[in-house]
């Protein structure tokens, strides 16, 4: 059924693309219809290549060249460092180079769109996060085109559906985990808890880094409201009244922002609750730093769950200060949320073949992802090269740091476990034409 599934995908990904357009909109000017279609039609071939097959590609096209790839993470450099390293050991006298960039303050839309856009092309591939922007700007224009590598979607538990379209190279997970110092009188058993009177949780602002706005978006999302919603009825009397105020007062907006479904007002509430009252950081690095300080008694955050390894311990930081809140047990609703990295290629592609068997090695070796394996909350799309980190606090046998015991990508997305709220770009392009503002409204008051 996969096989057959992904074929039709194929057929209709390269009929789509030889009409010169992608989800009904027309191959823009200047990015030619022509070069888009050719690429699609390498990109048919390439996905019935075996790895073999493609990288014996990529050394005939770019041996003596450089391949310039563009990404929202600087571990792309490190895996085109073993990639180069994978070519030469196939043909020693191979002599091509990958050149990695890492463009700042989310400028890599507007870099990839002028190069596509220039009469010289200079990327040939990219790995890139926020589906909002990756939908409504790559996607529904045809700037990016989207490759399945046969081994990938081979690979035993891949789920094509779900990572396939754009082809996810892993998932980062952003988790609620709050300092367990002393007695704090605060218990964070529950999602809500972290937006009741008077808490205000590290997080990074929601125009800074596009992908937590997305995740306010998602939490609308029918899957997700009902997450929402099963954690307000979790709650005690009295803690419901108080949050009922809100849901009652955002009632209204559900139909204004063209939102649907009877748990829809209580994501709402949980999101200008939480817009309102979040502490606005620049970065997760220093959110982390704070978080496991032994004066951050108190205090909580939403940060991503890889920056516990950066943790240096000593007498005033320790990750035995920081506990993860869907960990424990009873605790009720999301648990954090997901976005992806996506790897794609601009239709003007110049090393379409290298590019196509670099991200293949990214996504189905273990080698290829072991730049980002090596944490814990990171996850490949395909699950056969992702790591245990399930015992990753462990010392000597005793479970020092609790926090970084990563129950894994399964575990987070389930409805028993951390009930991960994982980013969708097409719902969230969709719903932030109407959320957006809403969301700045409530940020801009605080």
């Amino acid at each position: 059924m996969k096989k057959a599934w992904l074929g039709s995908l194929c057929g209709a990904v390269v009929l789509a693309l030889a009409a010169g357009c992608t989800s009904g909109a027309q191959a823009p000017a200047g990015g030619s219809g022509s070069a888009a279609t050719g690429l699609a039609a390498l990109i048919a071939q390439a996905q019935e290549m075996t790895n073999e097959q493609l990288f014996a590609k990529a050394i005939a096209e770019s041996n003596g060249k450089t391949m310039y790839g563009i990404g929202n993470t600087s571990r792309g450099a490190t895996a085109a460092t073993s990639f180069i390293a994978e070519l030469t050991k196939i043909d020693p006298s191979y002599t091509g180079k990958i050149d990695w960039s890492q463009p700042k303050n989310n400028s890599i839309f507007t870099t990839l769109n002028a190069d596509i856009t220039s009469s010289q092309h200079t990327y040939s591939m990219t790995l890139i996060q926020d589906g909002n922007q990756i939908q409504s700007k790559e996607i529904n224009t045809g700037n990016l085109l989207n490759f399945i590598p046969k081994e990938w979607a081979d690979a035993k538990g891949v789920d094509v559906a779900a990572d396939g379209d754009p082809l996810a190279l892993e998932t980062v997970t952003k988790i609620f985990m709050y300092n367990n110092i002393g007695d704090t009188g605060t218990q964070y058993d529950n999602m809500w808890d972290f937006v009741a009177p008077g808490q205000s949780p590290m997080f990074m602002g929601v125009n800074s880094e596009p992908v937590g706005k997305n995740f306010l978006y998602m939490l609308t999302q029918d899957k997700y409201a009902k997450v929402v919603k099963a954690a307000f009825d979790a709650l005690p009397a009295d803690q419901q009244a108080t949050f009922q105020k809100t849901v009652d007062a955002v009632t209204p907006d559900v139909a204004t922002l063209g939102l649907s479904g009877d748990d829809a007002k209580y994501a709402l509430a949980w999101v200008k609750l939480w817009v309102a009252q979040y502490n606005v950081q620049t970065d997760d690095g220093p959110i982390c730093n704070q978080l496991v300080s032994s004066s951050a008694k108190g205090e909580s955050a939403l940060l991503v769950y890889s920056k516990l390894r950066a943790i240096e311990e000593s007498s005033t930081s320790s990750v035995k200060n920081v506990t993860v809140a869907a960990y424990q047990d009873g605790y009720q609703g999301a648990g954090g949320f997901g976005y992806k990295i996506y790897e794609m290629l601009p239709k003007t592609s110049p090393l379409p073949w290298t590019a196509m068997a670099f991200i293949s090695y990214m996504a189905t070796t273990t080698d290829g992802f072991s730049a980002w394996s090596k944490d814990v909350g990171s996850y490949s799309a395909n699950p056969t090269i992702n790591k245990d980190h399930s015992k990753d606090g462990f010392v000597d046998g005793t479970d020092e740091f609790p926090a970084k015991d990563d129950k894994g990508i399964a575990w987070w997305t389930s409805d028993e476990g951390g009930r991960m709220v994982i980013e969708d770009p097409a719902y969230v392009s969709k719903t932030a034409v109407t959320m957006s503002d809403w969301v700045d409204m409530i940020n801009n008051g605080k």
